[in-house]
């Protein structure tokens, strides 16, 4: 097994080359680049829209000069570029980096992701690491509390429709199953402001925002009570939205192994349903329920909270990825899927580990040896 640990440390960089490889090449030869999203901006906006590319002072007005003087039309590889100084787009070019060949810009790219150095953003005028380490709280803040309750909900819910399948309970539960699936987080999110946020009944939550604005100047325990109930509402909308599929996955998993001979062959042994069901049948049904922490955790963390931070005004990693992607911010495009490339990796590992911790009989290292 020790082995097996290795083998997948030393293919974490390799497999997170290849994710990066692949999503810059779509990425760098899709249409509408940062180059072409500026020259939309110089061309509506003149000076103003050639400060939001970084420029600024006397950059910034030689910028607006060059682009509001029409020359000869030339030829170019943007579009919309037809009249604007060529002077002007390789400037563009060079401020974003289009100046050198495109397998130079990846290598260049890895080299500094490697050491951490994801640059600094086209439009924020910060560094990446710092707009990601800036958002990071919110994001993970409803990650990890959304997975963990995800996980403590659904789990014994699973077993419990499992165990009484076709039951009135399972019927009951069944419901609440079809409306979590039925209903997208962000709907539960406009409810819950509605009813408990002040938006027409109760006024129990805020309705914005990670802290109070004068969080720092509170005792531990009220900072403590603070967070979580700014975190309530969000929490309870995602996981509103999140724990239907991890239910039907636990019970599915559950009634296959309830099914199989080694069960009836417990029974007649003469242990009783607890025993069988936590010491023969939970370990193994468990292991596909394990095998999904990755990517729910991730999906948390990133693509699933996009729209509960917009309705509850949390600045995450969520909303960052989306408005950079609208924008063509490249460098927090890459740094943040690195990020999270990396961390969904170790996160596999981790479970790997951990499915060997549930049942000892399984040796991923003993297929190789």
């Amino acid at each position: 097994m020790f082995r097996y640990f290795l083998r997948r440390l030393f293919l974490i960089p390799l497999t997170l080359l290849g994710i990066m490889a692949v999503n810059f090449l779509f990425v760098q030869l899709a249409p509408g680049g940062p180059v072409e999203h500026m020259i939309a901006k110089l061309q509506d906006g003149g000076a103003g829209a050639a400060r939001i590319g970084g420029f600024s002072g006397g950059d910034g007005a030689a910028m607006a000069g060059v682009s509001t003087r029409r020359g000869d039309v030339v030829s170019s590889k943007y579009r919309g570029a037809q009249g604007l100084d060529p002077a002007l787009i390789r400037e563009l070019e060079i401020r974003f980096g289009f100046d050198k060949p495109l397998h130079e810009r990846f290598w260049t790219m890895m080299k500094n992701y490697a050491r951490f150095d994801f640059g600094d953003s086209f439009y924020r005028d910060a560094p990446v690491i710092g707009l990601i380490g800036e958002k990071m709280p919110v994001s993970v803040s409803l990650g990890v509390w959304t997975t963990l309750i995800v996980y403590l909900v659904s789990i014994p819910l699973g077993i419990a429709k499992a165990v009484r399948n076709g039951s009135k309970f399972d019927a009951a539960t069944g419901v609440l199953i079809v409306v979590g699936y039925a209903v997208p987080a962000f709907l539960f999110a406009m409810m819950l402001i509605v009813v408990f946020c002040g938006g027409r009944y109760l006024d129990w939550f805020p309705l914005r925002g990670l802290v109070s604005e004068n969080w720092e100047q509170m005792g531990t325990l009220d900072k403590v009570k603070d967070y979580f109930w700014h975190l309530a509402m969000p929490v309870t909308a995602m996981v509103a939205g999140g724990f239907a599929g991890l239910t039907m996955l636990t019970k599915n998993s559950f009634l296959e192994e309830i099914s199989k001979q080694y069960v009836l062959t417990a029974k007649a042994k003469g242990l009783d349903d607890t025993a069988v069901l936590y010491g023969h049948v939970f370990r193994n049904a468990m292991l596909i329920v394990l095998a999904g922490f990755p990517a729910v955790l991730v999906g948390m963390l990133f693509t699933g909270s996009v729209l509960i931070e917009v309705v509850f005004s949390l600045d995450g990693l969520g909303l960052l990825g989306f408005e950079s992607v609208m924008t063509r911010d490249y460098p927090v495009i890459f740094g943040t899927l690195y990020i999270f490339a990396l961390i969904g990796l170790v996160l596999n590992l981790v479970c790997d580990m951990t499915y060997h911790l549930v049942d000892p009989r399984i040796d991923f290292g003993g297929r190789h040896e």
